[in-house]
């Protein structure tokens, strides 16, 4: 009897990490949600569990190359896991740098892309502008017959076939760069009267009489063809003598048919095409004499060429449309989309300055100004303002001056100008002002050669489409009319790209656009890309382990990522996903509760089972807070703006349109919105730039100050500080302990010890950072790196130390009982034991508890902590230099006044109970002096703040104004605010009616 499959992966006895021997069943083609405050092993379950076998199992199947490391790479440690499906993990980290990758690449929109263009776009004639096309007979056919009915006609073929010549593929050329883009011309018709019909002419070779031509008549004649036509003149070749009138300096065609038209003779037309293309690949149709009318010439070929002026051109292939390809990459950019060249931002460096107060800056110097002069009577000629800021004009009046037209050879003119004059010193000194990195003035930053940009479908090429907005892109693919022998060939493919465009607008990316680096996006916005991917690729029977996917999404996007991950279990698959946010907590099929603390405190399981089971289970600290019997209150009172506020004016970037806000100094303030609202933006690279320009910091550029009109109440801040979600480091050797400063007096300590003295061990003898105590192979990594081919590299334990760092002798110096290497692999709450009576140390690691990091090892690599980690690592730093209030120092008291903390989503993989953690330890950043700035979605930490900013209304170029500002019981009342519809049952508020949550949820 056939053993049935099993109907759930099943876990007895893990114990990786915190883990203390847990007992779990996850049930196949079930969405099941992990979840527990930081550091309770939700991930050691999760991803070193259940992902680490599962990829384990999969790497026995690879090569013997491949096998041969295996008995090296650590197996879970767990007693017994059956039913593991393969496992793919998606995880919140953005490990693409790759320049040439972009959302559309990395979710394969593109490639269904490159065939959709190649097998249904238009091409165009790169010199005329005409149509280039291969002329079927039906066409031909319908052409004739659409001709006035009773209409007399020649049907014509060369004697010789006409020899195609491929255009050739386009190169950079120097000198003009900008030639290929000129504007191409509307297609006109197919008819050649008077000059067309010679030009015509002139593209049938001219014969000589020769041997060859003389058998090719013979040839001819053998086969029924008896007359030649020349000049509108039919000739009969019977004889050698009826071939004297004619010039044979002269186009020669020979005549196939004479007809008049009408219905009744398509099947004689069919037959005069076929016979052109069967001997000289080309038929002309040409009408008889009558009156005193010019004839009317129609020439069709079965070469793929231009209709007007018949150049050859090589059929679009997919590979044309790749960047990544030499065949279709721009040949001055090699694909990338920008150079090194004259760079616009140097030469406009105030898009807020106008024509006339001096916008463009090279021509404000001394040596250069008489061009200002000129470039303001070309403005005022050319209808162009001269007092209008250069980002309000038209992008038709700054192409205008950029390019320049008649005499005034314009900005680009200019430095093409001086180009020539590069052997001077000042002159090569002055250019090198304004060289950067620019779009490629071939391409135009678009990539690709122009014999790609030159396909169109609905009037855009695919450079144009794939600069679209998410939203933009799925307008445009639905409203894609195809005929139905288009359909019948690109049908499915044009359903693939509707499909995966809609999934990424359901997972709250339609802000951005199909050409955005990825390298650009956040880890959030990676992992729901690839969350995305996942579902278009239909995969069945897959073991899908997601690391909080809802990590910067607003909670109205929410219920779109719910309906994702849905779909994807729906399709077949188990979806095991790490997360605390409520929303999607509430939609899991089973939900598992670990705890009840962090690291050594942690790693139980306090409950299992539905959403409803484990919100009525009183063990479960997460039951408690889904069912409302624990809560983060709602503060009884707010801090109040004072007179001390920063006001930004006019601020303007990206999506920003000249945003005003005011930021109120001493309290809790919050930036919200839909994700691409411009919260980021205007805080990251706006507020912040212009307050390190204004403050006089170290890094800080005068390009800040473009970027608004006004900046004031930055003299009521003494430094402004960003902690980010950036790594605390970027090797194994940095680690907390050391971000902290605590290590140092650590090591003192060591050194102070009877066996360090003994063996002459200095403080720097148990650092790793430096050669002396550290492992000489490992240099204080503890691992060494192996380079697999086709594979990830992977990284071992050194066998030298066995992952210790340090040399044998460094170890046997130990400090009650513990060595170094012991002390390093504590969690930060087991050291605040060991270390009580060090308050050199305790103060230090106090603080990384308080932000809820309790259960980080003191050793743990920077390279391993998540980017919620390593910002609160960097807030617990800040905390740390606050805690000398009240130790007597005369400067105390001015550490953390006057400082403006910016943090971005702190609440990135925080449980509720560790959010209330954060909040207390955000007070004590205010009671120090300082002001708190934050991005942030979620509704505990707004609820709490005691101001809110909210941006929006929507992403991308439907937000990037303010739609709200005041407390969160204001911003509640705001109708447009998303912010507030969720702020009002958090704060108490009667709930928006149902039907205008389901709309926006929609």
């Amino acid at each position: 009897m056939k053993a049935l499959a099993p109907t759930s992966i099943v876990i007895r006895g893990a114990r990786t990490h915190n883990l203390k021997s847990v007992d779990i069943d996850i049930p196949h083609n079930a969405m099941t949600v992990v979840t527990g405050v930081s550091g309770s092993g939700k991930s050691s379950l999760a991803f070193d569990t259940v992902y680490a076998e599962g990829q384990r199992r999969y790497a026995e199947s690879l090569s013997a190359y491949a096998r041969q490391f295996l008995e090296r790479i650590e197996k879970p440690d767990v007693d017994f896991m059956d039913g593991l499906a393969p496992a793919i993990a998606i995880k919140q980290k953005n490990q693409t740098r790759n320049p040439r990758s972009t959302v559309a690449t990395a979710t394969e929109i593109y490639d269904y892309m490159r065939l959709l263009f190649a097998r249904c776009g238009t091409v165009t004639c790169l010199h005329c502008g005409g149509i280039v096309k291969r002329d079927t007979v039906d066409e031909i056919a319908a052409s004739v017959l659409a001709m006035e009915e009773g209409t007399r006609l020649y049907a014509l073929f060369p004697i010789e076939p006409r020899p195609v010549t491929l255009e050739a593929m386009q190169e950079f050329l120097p000198a003009a760069p900008d030639a290929e883009e000129t504007t191409p011309p509307a297609p006109k018709p197919k008819k050649l009267v008077n000059k067309k019909q010679a030009k015509a002419d002139a593209a049938v070779p001219v014969l000589d009489v020769s041997e060859k031509l003389k058998a090719r008549l013979a040839e001819l004649r053998t086969r029924g063809y008896n007359r030649l036509f020349q000049g509108g003149n039919i000739v009969e070749f019977s004889t050698p003598e009826s071939l004297l009138e004619l010039d044979f300096t002269q186009p020669i065609y020979v005549l196939a048919d004479r007809l008049s038209v009408s219905a009744g003779v398509r099947s004689r037309i069919v037959d005069a095409i076929e016979t052109g293309y069967r001997e000289a690949n080309e038929i002309v149709f040409q009408t008889a004499p009558r009156d005193e009318s010019a004839p009317v010439r129609l020439r069709f070929s079965t070469a793929f060429e231009c209709t007007d002026c018949h150049r050859a051109y090589r059929e679009p292939e997919p590979r044309l449309f790749s960047f990544n390809n030499p065949f279709g990459a721009c040949p001055r950019c090699q694909g990338f989309g920008n150079t090194i060249d004259f760079d616009p931002k140097l030469i406009v460096p105030d898009e807020s300055k106008t024509l006339d107060g001096g916008a463009i800056a090279p021509w404000c110097t001394e040596k250069y100004r008489p061009h200002h002069g000129e470039i303001k009577r070309f403005a005022q000629a050319n209808g162009v303002p001269l007092n209008t800021p250069w980002y309000d004009l038209t992008p038709a009046q700054q192409e205008l001056i950029w390019e320049g037209k008649g005499s005034f050879t314009g900005i680009r003119g200019f430095f093409t100008h001086l180009d020539t004059k590069k052997y001077k010193l000042h002159v090569r000194v002055f250019l090198s002002k304004y060289r950067g990195y620019a779009p490629c003035p071939a391409c135009r930053g678009q990539r690709l050669r122009a014999e790609a940009r030159a396909v169109l479908l609905q009037g855009r090429n695919i450079c144009e489409a794939a600069g679209m907005t998410i939203t933009a892109a799925r307008e445009f693919f639905d409203s894609l009319a195809l005929s139905p022998a288009q359909m019948e060939i690109a049908g499915k493919i044009l359903e693939e790209v509707r499909q995966r465009i809609g999934f990424l607008e359901q997972v709250g990316l339609e802000y951005l656009t199909l050409d955005r680096l990825s390298s650009t996006l956040s880890g959030g916005e990676s992992q729901r890309i690839q969350l995305a991917t996942s579902l278009g690729s239909r995969l069945v029977g897959a073991l899908y382990v997601l690391d909080e996917p809802s990590i910067g999404l607003h909670s109205r996007d929410t219920a779109r990522l719910v309906k994702i991950m849905h779909d994807l279990r729906d399709l077949g698959n188990t979806i095991l996903v790490v997360e605390h946010d409520p929303d999607v907590i509430a939609a899991a099929d089973r939900l598992i509760d670990l705890g009840p603390g962090a690291g050594e405190l942690g790693g139980q399981l306090l409950a299992a089972g539905t959403v409803p089971e484990v919100e009525a289970d009183p063990n479960s600290i997460t039951g408690k807070y889904l069912s409302g019997r624990t809560r983060i209150p709602v503060p009884r009172e707010r801090r109040e703006p004072g007179r001390e506020m920063l006001k930004l004016r006019g601020a303007r970037i990206h999506n920003l349109r000249g945003v005003d806000i005011d930021i109120p100094l001493g309290m809790l303030c919050c930036v919200t919105g839909v994700s691409g609202s411009g919260k980021s933006t205007i805080v990251h690279q706006v507020l912040y730039r212009g307050l390190q320009f204004a403050l006089g910091m170290e890094g800080a550029t005068s390009d800040a100050e473009k970027l608004y009109r006004e900046l004031n109440g930055a003299q009521n801040l003494r430094e402004v500080v960003m902690v980010d979600q950036s790594p605390i480091g970027r090797t194994p050797r940095s680690n907390p302990v050391t971000y902290l400063k605590a290590f140092d007096a650590i090591r003192e300590l060591f050194a102070a010890q009877p066996d360090a003295k003994r063996k002459s061990c200095t403080a720097g003898s148990f650092s790793f950072n430096v050669p002396g105590g550290r492992c000489d192979v490992c240099e204080g990594d503890g691992t060494v790196t192996v380079e697999m081919q086709f594979l990830a590299d992977v990284e071992l334990p050194c066998e030298e130390c066995g992952g210790t760092r340090y040399k044998a002798g460094i170890l046997e110096v130990k400090y009650k009982n513990r060595n170094i290497y012991d002390v390093l692999n504590m969690t930060v709450k087991d050291a605040l034991h060991y270390f009580a009576g060090h308050p050199k140390i305790v103060d230090r690691l106090q603080v990384l508890d308080e932000v809820g990091l309790g259960y980080v090892r003191l050793g743990q690599s920077a390279t391993t902590l998540s980017g919620g980690e390593a910002q609160r690592v960097k807030l617990a730093a800040h905390l740390a230099n606050i805690r000398t209030i009240g130790s007597g120092k005369p400067d105390a008291k001015k550490v953390g006044s006057r400082v403006l903390y910016i943090l971005d989503e702190p609440t990135t993989g925080l449980h509720f109970a560790d959010v209330a953690t954060l909040l207390q330890a955000f007070r004590k950043l205010i009671e120090g002096g300082g002001s708190l700035l934050v991005i942030e979605h979620n509704i505990d930490v707004i609820k709490c703040a005691d101001w809110v900013i909210d941006m929006g209304p929507e992403g991308g170029a439907a937000g990037g104004r303010v739609v709200a500002t005041g407390t969160p019981e204001e911003i509640a009342r705001v109708p447009e605010s998303y912010t507030g519809r969720w702020l009002r049952p958090a704060l108490g508020m009667p709930a928006e009616r149902a039907a205008d949550m389901d709309h926006a949820a929609a």
